[in-house]
């Protein structure tokens, strides 16, 4: 992975970093991904890719709650429940799309890694990669990275 140490950021309006992702976009809610935005794109970007993973799920691995690819170069946001129309990868239940926090009952607070990735290259990209499968196949082509930390708990 070659990566810029550049000025990629990308945050929500939905929560602070650090802070507690709103009930709304969780499966004590309607469920639905929070709105994302980024800045500070570094040239030679060709596209983009999403994996949120929640490294705290009991789980060997945490759980990946959503992989999304083939978001072109020019799209600096994702509003609310959005995304659909880009390349959607399997999430941790083996499925497309997001899947909202839902902590184990007696869990404390997890923390998702909202993990954006500038692609400078063409890797092949077929739908429904897992988040390893993906981060294997563009990890040469990662020119900067950025990430936005959520937290949930059902206390």
């Amino acid at each position: 992975m070659k990566v810029n140490l550049g000025s990629l950021a990308v945050i929500s309006p939905a929560f602070e970093h650090g802070s507690r992702i709103p009930d709304e976009h969780s499966s004590n809610g309607a469920g639905t991904s929070p709105a994302l935005s980024w800045t500070g794109v570094p040239q030679g970007t060709r596209s983009f890719a999403l994996v949120v993973h929640d490294p705290d799920a009991p789980l060997i691995d945490g759980f990946t709650h959503w992989v999304l690819y083939g978001i072109p170069a020019d799209v600096r946001e994702l509003p609310a429940g959005g995304g659909s129309e880009y390349t959607q990868g399997h999430n941790g239940m083996g499925q497309p799309g997001w899947t909202p926090p839902a902590p184990p009952p007696g869990h404390l607070t997890h923390y998702y890694f909202f993990h954006l990735y500038a692609i400078g290259g063409d890797p092949e990209l077929p739908p429904r990669l897992a988040a390893s499968e993906l981060l294997e196949r563009i990890d040469a082509d990662v020119i900067n990275q950025a990430r936005v930390v959520g937290t949930y708990s059902n206390g």
